[in-house]
């Protein structure tokens, strides 16, 4: 069933486990992941993000997403991640997304606010949610959300990008965000180092806001990360870098072998993606939750 973020991360932050995000551009990576929900009866949120629109175009991700969503056993949102622009913004609410992230976490406070509130309020009359960042997620190398903004504040210290607890507050009142993205140490992309968390600081975000809390940059953490993240007070956890490498990977190893045709290539890469998402979802806490 074709829901939006409230119906599956108000009961999340509620009984303390989290939801996974895993992007999802084509109809195999659906199939993989929305597969693995439905086998282990656990909500998911799918999507895309502006910067992968290059590789497939908003209007197709809808064109698969959407139906397969609404044809579910278990709830799943349709989510547009990183929305970088206002426009993308509002074509995925007119495409039948459910959810929307408008990162404009590199603006000033000021225009992060102003902007984030002008978007929920469209989005909530489309019946549609809206995830908001504050502080800055950080960018490893090469990551798909490298953007060169992100030191524009002038500041190489990467807890000076961190979420302001008072301040998640007083955007949280302010833009009516159904959830928030927080800087508590991770990055997009894949780790060359393991990160540390600043796991108190998601705790007193946590105490001080309502809103259900979000952790970009999970592809590469450990599991004791994710559990005591979730512990903390995270319930939307975005993966992408894990499912996309292993489901390159399954093709050329499965060519190598001797399948030398697209059909056999795509059902291996079904196999490998719902398999890691059935393992994130148990991690997660999030099987059996339906």
């Amino acid at each position: 069933m074709l829901v939006n973020l409230n119906k599956v991360l108000l009961p999340a932050r509620q009984k303390k486990y989290g939801v996974g995000l895993f992007n999802a551009l084509n109809s195999e990576m659906a199939r993989g992941i929305i597969g693995a929900a439905e086998k282990l009866r656990s909500p998911v949120i799918v999507g895309t993000a502006e910067v992968l629109l290059p590789f497939s175009p908003l209007e197709c991700v809808a064109d698969v997403l959407i139906p397969k969503a609404k044809r579910a056993s278990v709830p799943v949102v349709v989510h547009y991640d990183h929305g970088l622009t206002f426009d993308k913004c509002v074509e995925a609410l007119k495409l039948g997304f459910t959810s929307i992230m408008y990162d404009c976490s590199t603006d000033s406070y000021a225009e992060n606010v102003r902007k984030v509130a002008e978007l929920t309020r469209m989005a909530h009359a489309y019946g549609a949610t809206v995830e908001g960042e504050l502080g800055h997620v950080g960018d490893n190398e090469g990551s798909a959300e490298a953007n060169p903004n992100a030191k524009a504040h002038g500041s190489t210290r990467p807890e000076d990008f961190y979420t302001d607890p008072k301040e998640a507050a007083d955007f949280v009142r302010k833009t009516h965000v159904d959830a928030l993205a927080i800087a508590v140490g991770t990055a997009h992309g894949a780790y060359k180092l393991p990160p540390k968390l600043d796991f108190e600081r998601i705790k007193k975000i946590r105490d001080t806001i309502p809103t259900p809390l979000v952790l970009h940059g999970g592809s590469g953490l450990s599991d004791e990360d994710f559990k005591k993240s979730i512990a903390c007070g995270i319930s939307k956890i975005n993966i992408f870098t894990d499912i996309n490498a292993a489901a390159a990977k399954a093709a050329f190893v499965a060519y190598n072998e001797g399948v030398d045709a697209m059909t056999g290539i795509m059902n291996v890469q079904v196999e490998v993606i719902q398999y890691l998402a059935e393992e994130k979802m148990r991690l997660y806490g999030s099987a059996g939750k339906v």
